[in-house]
């Protein structure tokens, strides 16, 4: 086992994947010589070559394009969008052709691509590098979407990313980058894509979260004295409703907590299965946690911004004396 973080995790992961499978390699901007901007893929130039860590220019929609033509030609690229913010460009080339090659083709190609994607606010970053979209990309047919919030989900995670058939969009909390460390195996090991996972049980109340918030959910628990149930997403889509549809049920009560815009967030699809399969067990309305319908602002009230323990404690005694 090693003690080590999140960033470090997917570090290991990339090493050990591309160690086992020569069909593996990375591509975007700053990845090889420089180690990336979180020095995520730092190593890996010198460890595997130019011809596996592939420098690119600035062109994210270049960056995909070339990816899903080198996955439906045999390779499985892991191409990096510098920050979750210029996705934007290469949009088209992710929904119009990497999540719909299989349909279109009926199977006769297919686009494992893993696409590593450093996402979320806490880091004080200028505007474009903070956002949190992916309810944009759950909503599209033919993509799975992952968000770790731990060293060891991370590593198993992208594993489990890189060996699917198909595309998917592994998203990196970057606040938790080197937030904390966990006990990892060294040894390769899976996450299965689309299970949740309970970090902590409880009877009173059930939180649901993903990513960083996972993070400021354990801080508000443990400050308050209720029995309160964590549900960590870690896959966006597929969603494991049944987890969540378990503990609601088993609480009667459930707050959502997420970085993104509240309107159309994603807890709000979460809210809304939920009414559909716990109505008769609910002993309240489901709360939501969430970031403002605004642009993520700068700096200094970037942390007004982002749910905090205090806003989550908030929303738990609200819930409890309805």
């Amino acid at each position: 086992m090693a003690n080590i973080t999140l960033v470090q995790a997917i570090n290991l992961a990339l090493v050990q994947e591309m160690e086992k499978d020569d069909r593996v390699m990375i591509l975007g901007e700053d990845v090889g010589l420089n180690g990336g901007v979180f020095r995520v893929t730092e190593g890996l130039f010198k460890r595997f070559g130019k011809d596996r860590v592939v420098d690119t220019p600035l062109a994210e929609s270049g960056i995909i394009g070339t990816s899903i033509g080198l996955a439906m030609s045999g390779l499985r690229p892991v191409p990096e969008i510098q920050f979750e913010g210029f996705l934007g460009p290469a949009y088209d080339q992710i929904c119009s052709h990497a999540a719909r090659m299989r349909t279109r083709t009926r199977a006769a190609f297919t686009v494992p691509m893993t696409i590593r994607v450093p996402v979320g606010g806490g880091i004080h970053a200028p505007e474009l590098h903070s956002d949190s979209p992916e309810t944009i990309y759950a909503h599209q047919p033919g993509l799975k979407v992952v968000m770790p919030a731990s060293p060891y989900d991370a590593k198993g995670l992208l594993i489990s990313a890189i060996r699917d058939p198909d595309p998917v969009i592994f998203f990196e909390p970057k606040r938790i980058y080197r937030a904390f460390r966990e006990e990892v195996p060294e040894d390769e090991y899976t996450v299965p894509i689309g299970k949740a996972r309970t970090v902590c049980e409880g009877e009173e109340l059930t939180i649901v979260s993903w990513g960083a918030s996972v993070v400021q959910c354990m801080q508000a628990i443990e400050r308050t004295d209720a029995s309160i149930e964590l549900v960590d997403l870690r896959t966006i889509y597929p969603l494991d409703m049944d987890a969540i549809e378990a503990s609601v049920k088993k609480t009667g009560r459930c707050v959502i907590v997420h970085e993104a815009p509240k309107t159309s967030g994603f807890g709000s699809e979460i809210a809304a299965q939920i009414m559909e399969r716990c109505f008769l067990h609910l002993e309240a309305p489901v709360q939501r946690v969430a970031g403002f319908d605004t642009i993520m602002p700068y700096y200094k009230l970037e942390t007004e911004y982002l749910p905090d323990a205090d806003r989550i404690e908030k929303a738990i005694e609200e819930i409890r004396a309805y």
